[in-house]
């Protein structure tokens, strides 16, 4: 029986974060990049009928269309699920979307088939964060606000100890072999096992979760509808200035956050000339000390109130930036400050994805449109990647430095605290 704030609801929703992390860690940043770049390295790709002398700029494209497909499709397809009450039925459907398309990776050989690689990397990408909306969507669903900043915080922790289970699995397989070739064989074994495990355990999500709790029953026309209901949210976020200011906020800080996160391996190669080695040792400690990061700060929050927390990871953020800009490859031992910024990163990484994400929750108004209303929020954050990593390449293609572009990525934090600071007290976040 369905009970909103059943810790057996909220610990079956918080697991689909253990099935679905694994993506964002070993596609997204550890296992995939480094063999795309291996297979495409000193190599000119073909790719819908161009000749790609930057494979790399190929593979950022590809990444930064799927997010603009998703802030595209998103409000639209929450407006539709909201109206039919088939949240599940939609997360499912992206779940499957995504790690099949993982899986197909395994077909990408070489490069003359990059065009595998590029189209599969698209649909995974679209699939986990369209999935990411749905889910996002359930938390005022299954946990009072009072429980929202735990279980939020429990999501983030349960993804980031699975997918450094599976990331260290994976790397045992690929460092097990000796020869180039096998290493890369295994790389696309490990990515058919990302997405049985992503599909597999998110089957326990969809076990707990509920299904249309509302019982809405859609009409022949549900579709319409879906676009007019999502009319009607925009025109009602004009009667939430508390709202409206957290989601400009939440815009500001998400460019710097995502861009970092996007570009932190990219730094540490060509901006320091770290090592892979090295590049793996700081996402995995990035990853563990966010575990203990969104531990603390959802602590803190119930203690002290989620905008002051908040207002804490941006000022530590920004440190972080600044810390970023004072490192050069000509530095003594360069690679241990690199992995204490890792540190220091993964402590409000884990705090600032969790905070913000049940702070939007808790402004939510009365409503049974959660999913639509946090399409805003997903919409918001793609829209902040794009803007983030374009102002990012464009400072670096003028000073032909990443540390004026991670120095710049400081001004959103310092903004994005500054309009933090003007929300008031509402009954539940401080």
């Amino acid at each position: 029986m369905y009970k909103i704030g059943s810790k057996k609801v909220i610990n079956g929703w918080a697991f689909y974060d253990w099935a679905n992390s694994v993506y964002s860690l070993v596609i997204s940043t550890a296992v995939f990049p480094l063999y795309y770049g291996a297979i495409t390295e000193n190599k000119v790709v073909q790719f819908l009928g161009i000749e790609w002398e930057h494979p790399e700029a190929l593979y950022n494209y590809a990444l930064s269309f799927s997010f603009l497909v998703v802030a595209f499709i998103s409000p639209i397809l929450s407006g539709i699920a909201d109206y039919t009450g088939s949240k599940k039925k939609f997360m499912r459907f992206f779940c499957w979307m995504g790690s099949l398309a993982v899986m197909s990776l395994y077909f990408f050989k070489g490069v003359d088939t990059v065009w595998i690689g590029i189209w599969f990397t698209i649909l995974a990408s679209i699939g986990f964060w369209a999935s990411i909306v749905f889910y996002n969507a359930y938390l005022p669903e299954v946990a009072l606000p009072e429980q929202q900043d735990r279980a939020s915080a429990k999501g983030f922790i349960y993804g980031y100890v699975g997918s450094v289970l599976l990331l260290l699995v994976c790397l045992g397989m690929i460092l097990s072999q000796e020869s180039g070739e096998d290493k890369l064989t295994m790389m696309r074994y490990s990515f058919v096992i990302v997405g049985i495990w992503w599909v597999g355990f998110a089957h326990l999500t969809f076990k707990r979760l509920p299904n249309n709790i509302y019982n809405k029953k859609p009409e022949d026309d549900y579709i319409w509808k879906g676009f007019r209901e999502l009319k009607i949210v925009l025109s009602e976020l004009k009667n939430y200035p508390y709202l409206r200011k957290f989601l400009a906020s939440f815009f500001l800080l998400s460019i710097g956050v995502q861009t970092i996160i996007l570009t932190a391996t990219i730094f540490g190669s060509k901006e320091l000339g770290l090592d892979s080695t090295s590049m793996i040792i700081t996402v995995l400690l990035v990853q563990v000390v966010a575990i203990l990061g969104a531990f603390l700060f959802s602590r803190l929050s119930e203690r002290y109130g989620n905008i002051l927390a908040l207002k804490i990871t941006l000022g530590i953020w920004t440190l972080v930036c600044f810390c970023a800009f004072s490192l050069d490859k000509s530095l003594e031992n360069v690679d241990l400050y690199f992995y204490g910024l890792g540190g220091l990163l993964g402590f409000v990484l884990g705090a600032i994805q969790s905070l913000t994400r049940s702070t939007y929750s808790k402004l939510l108004p009365e409503t049974q449109d959660h999913t639509i209303y946090f399409s805003f929020y997903d919409v918001t954050e793609k829209i902040a990647i794009v803007l983030g990593t374009f102002v990012y390449g464009l400072l670096y293609a003028m000073t032909n430095s990443m540390q004026w572009s991670v120095l710049c990525l400081a001004i959103f934090f310092l903004i994005s605290f500054i309009i933090l600071s003007t929300l008031k007290k509402t009954k539940y976040v401080k």
